[in-house]
């Protein structure tokens, strides 16, 4: 399985380094065949406190991912407006699982993902995220089917929630969930998590991994 996080210049560590963590917790279980990149336009990327990352991978693989999250940044509208790097990316919700967070919402709103889905941003960009035509709902996570947004910087555990609940299984979301949880607060961090993200999985069906 292939996750691409979607990095760029002056991007927001949560957002890309707690997923990172957490999503990377499936091959720390095991799985050899789990495998989470970082995924830039440049070899190395620095975010917007500073912190300097070098990349997995650059733009041309996107298309090969399972998943792709998109992360945020100070430098959103900036990437929108440029066609060389949006020009390289092309997710396909009828085979990827998509997701992004804060800013990122944006990228898929310009990319033609969302077209009528409704999405979740962050306070900062919810208005110029609006303004673009999103349907910006005020909630912490949504997803509608392969689509997953969600909103703050803690929003990341959601997603991460929801990918490995589609990918490999509700259960499998739950451990990751317990494992990062704060101690004392596990069972209900993982019940308020899956409260969030568990009606967006469906029945059944919804828990199978993409078709490749």
């Amino acid at each position: 399985m292939h996750i691409a996080i979607l990095t760029f210049d002056a991007f927001n560590d949560l957002d890309s380094l707690v997923a990172f963590a957490m999503l990377n917790r499936i091959a720390l279980l095991g799985d050899a065949g789990w495998h989470v990149r970082i995924a830039s336009p440049t070899p190395r990327v620095t975010s917007m406190n500073g912190l300097t990352i070098d990349a997995h991978e650059d733009l041309s693989r996107i298309g090969q991912a399972d998943a792709v999250l998109v992360g945020s940044g100070m430098k959103t509208r900036e990437i929108a407006a440029n066609p060389a790097i949006m020009g390289q990316l092309r997710p396909d919700p009828a085979r990827q699982l998509i997701a992004a967070q804060c800013s990122g919402t944006y990228l898929l709103g310009q990319l033609g993902v969302l077209n009528d889905l409704p999405a979740c941003t962050d306070l900062t960009s919810k208005p110029w995220v609006a303004a673009s035509g999103v349907d910006v709902v005020d909630q912490p996570f949504i997803a509608r089917g392969n689509v997953a947004t969600a909103g703050g910087c803690l929003g990341s555990p959601y997603l991460v929630a929801w990918l490995i609940a589609r990918l490999k299984g509700l259960e499998a979301a739950r451990e990751v969930l317990h494992y990062f949880a704060p101690v004392g607060e596990k069972q209900a961090y993982v019940e308020r998590a899956l409260a969030h993200v568990a009606p967006a999985l469906g029945a059944g069906a919804a828990l199978a991994a993409v078709a490749a």
